[in-house]
């Protein structure tokens, strides 16, 4: 029964995120895996069946981190399969460990905070072990309520509510006494927060462009020509049907060898689009170190044609830019480059007329302390550029954009999305989809937007509170197993 129950979690936690959308069962998600801790004693025990969650939910979840190993990673299906059953059993560790220390935890008269304090300290730890994607907080940034937290907080405020809620069903379950559950009476002071921005109309335009490149292409320079001046021409027109004046014309990140600095005919050819459509012009590059080593980066260009300012990307994508050790025997990386991609080490704001902008790639939307970095360093709104064409038909999709959504409320910032092949969206303050390109096709479009000064808690303070939680967990972890040790000695 216990085993059961640490699965249903699992699944439950599947089930909240795209493709099934349910996100009611955020709240409770998390229960069943509960209630099992409390029903089993054995530390052990306790680890496997938080691993068996964790199992579950890595490989529901991000399901598509097969195809993009066995399809672009050129390991085939039986090595994308080993690869990806690996990752999910590396991953659920961390979940193992929060089933041994959450047990302890549901013994006392604490557990509502102690528990939420814990699950978000593993959520936040997932930044640092290799790979994060999706904290359970996500599943809420379309209440209304609960995301009035997250420009204070940041997602880890989301989840410590629904991890409150799930721990106190937990304990009402198993009749444990009812002022243990007291500590809910918090949550109806989320209505003292202030609520989230209006909807309002953006007073800027941007041209966001799709370009539908295919991820195997095999470029050639007569392909890669045509290729360059279909985008100048699709980017043009659309500047010159947007009934307002744009100010940005956006290219996203694509699987094409787009040199800007070593191929004077492309940086010739982008210098002119920029001068042509009268804005600035952000487009994704491949650069390089003075060593040689690819560089994933975005050049921002001024209305005059000149080159203002460089992003290189910070935070790399395991198995997409790198192949981390000691797995470079068994796979490649996605990308087109020979070797591995360089992490940038400089988060940069740039300037457009007498405003600034932040640009994070791809999979940097993520890493909440490090979009929130762009805002805190000046940027008044913010651009993501990515090609999540690697990700196929996939939930990866749905998912990311629910991911870039909670960037946006925690910042207050308006978000714009260029992507190679879907979903570019515009994203308002409040973390709303306010225009959305459909997928697989080729396409641009202009998007509204406003340049926003304030700072939110978050953007100034970053994730005091997930580091808070940790520390809480840290020290009632310690005083937990001291506490054990002193009763065995007693016993004995």
């Amino acid at each position: 029964m216990n085993f059961a129950l640490a699965f249903v979690s699992g699944l439950a936690l599947v089930l909240i995120f795209p493709r099934f959308n349910l996100t009611w069962l955020a709240p409770v998600a998390l229960t069943p895996l509960l209630v099992a801790l409390m029903r089993e004693a054995r530390p052990r025990r306790r680890f496997l069946l938080g691993y068996i969650t964790g199992v579950v939910y890595w490989f529901g979840v991000n399901y598509w981190i097969q195809f993009v190993l066995s399809f672009h990673g050129g390991v085939g299906d039986p090595g994308g399969w080993a690869l990806f059953v690996l990752f999910c059993l590396a991953k659920a560790i961390q979940t193992g460990i929060f089933g041994w220390i959450a047990g302890m935890f549901m013994e006392r008269w604490w557990a509502v905070p102690a528990v939420s304090a814990l699950w978000v300290a593993l959520e936040i730890s997932h930044e640092y072990t290799g790979f994060a994607w999706l904290p359970l907080g996500n599943a809420g940034v379309e209440m209304s309520l609960p995301m009035r937290v997250a420009p204070v907080t940041g997602v880890y405020g989301l989840s410590f509510i629904f991890m409150m809620m799930a721990v106190a069903l937990a304990l009402a379950i198993m009749r444990r006494p009812r002022i243990q559950l007291a500590w809910l009476l918090a949550l109806p002071l989320l209505v003292l927060l202030p609520p989230l921005p209006d909807l309002r109309p953006g007073s800027e335009t941007a041209v966001l462009v799709q370009p539908n490149v295919s991820e195997t292409e095999q470029w050639t320079s007569g392909s890669l020509d045509r290729a360059e001046q279909e985008l100048a021409s699709l980017s043009l027109r659309a500047v010159l049907a947007s009934p307002r004046k744009v100010a940005l014309l956006v290219w996203p990140e694509v699987p094409a060898p787009f040199y800007y600095y070593e191929d004077r005919r492309f940086q010739d050819r982008m210098d002119q689009l920029a001068r042509t459509a009268n804005a600035a012009f952000l487009l994704g590059v491949v650069a390089h170190t003075p060593r040689g080593a690819p560089l994933n980066s975005a050049v921002l260009i001024s209305p005059q044609g000149q080159a203002l300012t460089r992003y290189d990307k910070i935070k790399l994508v395991p198995f997409g830019e790198f192949v981390p050790w000691p797995l470079g025997m068994l796979a490649k990386h996605i990308s087109t480059e020979v070797g591995d991609f360089e992490s940038g080490t400089a988060v940069v704001v740039s300037p457009v007329g007498t405003h600034k902008i932040g640009t994070f790639i791809c999979y940097e939307s993520v890493f909440p302390h490090l979009v929130r970095q762009f805002a805190a360093n000046g940027a008044e709104a913010l651009f993501n550029i990515s090609n999540d064409g690697w990700f196929g038909k996939s939930a990866a999709r749905e998912q990311h954009l629910r991911i870039v959504r909670m960037r946006a409320a925690e910042n207050q910032r308006w978000i714009l999305r260029s992507t190679n092949d879907g979903i570019t969206a515009s994203i308002d303050p409040a973390g709303r989809v306010r225009m959305r390109l459909p997928s697989y096709v080729q396409g641009a479009s202009p998007a509204e937007f406003n340049f926003l000064e304030h700072q939110t808690f978050y953007t100034v303070h970053g994730d005091w509170f997930a580091l808070l939680c940790a520390l809480a967990s840290i020290a009632l972890g310690a005083f937990v197993f001291t506490q054990g040790k002193r009763s065995d000695l007693a016993r004995r």
